[in-house]
């Protein structure tokens, strides 16, 4: 069966329904496995390449006085308007590919966020090279706009020409998405090189460009938007040395945002996941740091999904709660596909005024039979009004998380203490997703009333895309 949209038709995707095993001993858990419950989703857009992270824009707080600012609807009021690229109904998504915008040289592998309306009943299917123009086109009358990609229109350097990382782009092969709602921008995390290669991670403004604030300044002009490798390390963009040793030595594959640094600047800080296991914390102002060493999250390092055909990078769902009880400050929440884990990491804060920073206090894992293959988090309830942390990655207080399961293409949800609340397998049509279709990324609705849910296909088709689907208690 298939649909059609403006005379593209896309195929309906279709598959069985999994199994849950809960709890006790092998024969305990195969006595007491149950059909699992299923959900009807719908399709919202298709030929998205290797479609990763997903986010639904949400509304970037505009309340006077906020702590650190409201750059968005202070300096860029009409990107976020009815219809435009930062519309808060919109969704972003990352796609492998540039969609026809021309590849900045030697800086990485194509890669692009597209932004998409999904309110239309229709499936959108996006042209290959509607972005040929190298520039934030749009298609199917302004339902799909390009955000930015890694093309020379988007280089670091054209706001930031003293930056050690001028000729980078925001964004590279993305894996990640963590937006500020709350005094900032939007954070890519990307591998530019695969997972073994050095990995970027970037502030955008709404009109895709790295970092800029007005008149065309950032906070550090060494960075400017994009950091890379070791390159934008403190000690390498400050006179100060790393409070914390670490670096950008692997693919970026996950991130979000933590608040406001705990040294008083009111500048933002986000963690960020590399393949090998280490997590990094960067400083809009300061560059940097490490957090975690490598191996803190299981990792991915040459791992695949579906060797050795499988082309999708594989990548961390993170989620952070900010509603915690000393001594612990910040709580992650990191999916470990390849464990069927996800890693609980307790942050703590470190270092002497006026330097501190975020540092690892301990880490648990939940494990459950209900994980498998866990590519992707996402709050069951997203902090929409803090005005320190609001954020699609962000858990608002007490908060479940929902897990997208790409080995059974499950859907989970949960409690924060591991506990499981409900599960469900993905529909379409009635009809279950083929062996061919796997989910890779979640995002929830700001009043967390719907889920979007990216998948990826290894058939000839290759009609990678997004699906809408109701929450579940």
């Amino acid at each position: 069966m298939r649909l059609s949209r403006r005379g593209v038709s896309v195929p309906i995707l279709a598959l069985g329904a999994g199994i849950l095993v809960l709890g006790g001993g092998t024969a305990g858990r195969a006595a007491r496995a149950q059909p699992v419950p299923s959900v009807n989703a719908r399709i919202v857009a298709v030929n998205i390449p290797g479609a990763s992270a997903v986010s639904q824009i949400g509304t970037f707080l505009n309340v006077p006085p906020p702590p650190c600012g409201r750059p968005i609807p202070t300096f860029f009021p009409s990107y976020i308007q009815p219809g435009a690229v930062l519309d808060p109904n919109r969704i972003l998504v990352g796609s492998r590919s540039n969609f026809g915008a021309p590849l900045a040289d030697g800086v990485g592998e194509e890669g692009s966020f597209l932004s998409i309306d999904p309110s239309g009943p229709g499936i959108l299917s996006v042209p290959p090279n509607f972005a040929r123009s190298g520039d934030q086109a749009s298609t199917l009358d302004g339902a799909v706009q390009m955000f930015s990609a890694n093309s020379p229109h988007w280089l670091n350097g054209v706001n930031n020409p003293g930056a050690s990382t001028a000729q980078y782009t925001g964004v590279s092969n993305p894996l990640g998405l963590s937006n500020n709602n709350a005094f900032g921008r939007i954070w890519p995390a990307n591998a530019p090189f695969g997972d073994t290669g050095v990995g970027s991670s970037s502030i955008l403004d709404p009109n895709g460009l790295p970092l800029a604030t007005p008149p065309n300044k950032a906070p550090n002009a060494k960075i400017g938007g994009v950091y890379v490798g070791s390159s934008t390390n403190r000690d390498a963009v400050t006179s100060q040395p790393q409070v914390i040793q670490g670096a950008l030595n692997t693919g970026a594959v996950g991130t979000a945002l933590l608040g406001p640094s705990p040294d008083g600047t009111c500048r933002a800080v986000f963690a960020v996941v590399t393949a090998d296991g280490a997590i990094v914390q960067e400083h809009t102002q300061k560059g940097l740091d490490g957090l975690a060493p490598a191996g803190t999250v299981h990792s991915i390092v040459g791992r695949s999904f579906d060797p050795p055909s499988d082309t999708i990078e594989p990548r961390f769902g993170v989620i952070m709660n900010p509603y915690t009880q000393p001594p612990v400050v910040r709580q992650l929440f990191v999916s470990e596909p390849f464990n069927n884990t996800i890693a609980v990491v307790n942050l703590i804060i470190f270092g002497t005024a006026p330097n501190q920073v975020f540092s690892l206090g301990s880490v648990t894992r939940i494990s459950s039979p209900a994980l498998n293959r866990p590519v992707d988090l996402a709050p069951a309830q997203r902090d929409t009004d803090d005005v320190r942390w609001a954020s699609n990655t962000t858990l608002d207080k007490d908060s479940d998380f929902y897990v997208a399961n790409r080995g059974d293409n499950t859907i989970v949800r949960m409690r924060q203490n591991g506990h499981m609340v409900a599960i469900r397998s993905v529909r379409v049509n009635g009809r279950a997703l083929s062996s061919e279709d796997s989910l890779n990324g979640i995002a929830t609705s700001p009043d967390g009333s719907k889920i979007y849910v990216t998948f990826t296909n290894s058939g000839p088709g290759m009609f990678d895309g997004i699906l809408e689907l109701p929450a579940f208690p």
